[in-house]
């Protein structure tokens, strides 16, 4: 059985919010240049690889890079 507890590693106390910071923030998560769209392209593009060793290269890089 597992307890799940959501609780962060350090406290968190924000005082006044940085909308400039935010959108850097989420532009890295998820925008268009994010390691996850990157990870996401480089799992795509194995598909069309005609040798194992670099579909298998891709697979790696691409995993490790949709890891956030």
């Amino acid at each position: 059985m597992w307890i799940y507890q959501k609780k962060l590693e350090f406290p968190v106390n924000i005082t006044t919010p940085d909308l400039r910071i935010a959108r850097a923030l989420m532009a890295q998560y998820g925008g268009p240049d994010s390691e996850l769209a990157a990870g996401c392209r480089y799992l795509t593009q194995r598909f069309s690889m005609p040798d194992d060793r670099v579909r298998a290269t891709l697979n790696d890089v691409g995993t490790e890079d949709s890891v956030p």
